[in-house]
């Protein structure tokens, strides 16, 4: 028989830790920007200033949420920065079909 609580302890389900919803999101923008965005010889200037707003809801979430960000959280945060640029990099200088 299970626990008369159980269902009662996870709220709405959304119990995801806001660090991980910014990498995640961060993740993806990133991957979609750079597949509609880049092309063989260039960059669109859109991805400069899409880039720019994804920056600014970074910025708008880790002053939201201020007590999630300890230092652990906050390494993981500059280390997937850091992959994405990474990953950039390494797509861009992959060959293209154009």
């Amino acid at each position: 028989m299970l626990p008369e609580g159980i269902y009662k302890r996870r709220k709405n389900h959304n119990n995801t830790p806001p660090t991980v919803l910014l990498v995640i999101t961060n993740c993806i923008v990133l991957a979609l920007l750079t597949q509609l965005f880049t092309g063989c010889n260039s960059i669109n200037n859109f991805f400069w200033g899409a880039l720019a707003i994804l920056a600014l809801y970074n910025v708008y979430t880790i002053r939201r949420n201020p007590d999630e960000y300890t230092w652990l959280n906050g390494i993981i945060y500059v280390v997937s920065i850091g992959m994405m640029i990474l990953l950039f990099f390494y797509f861009q200088n992959q060959p293209h079909n154009c």
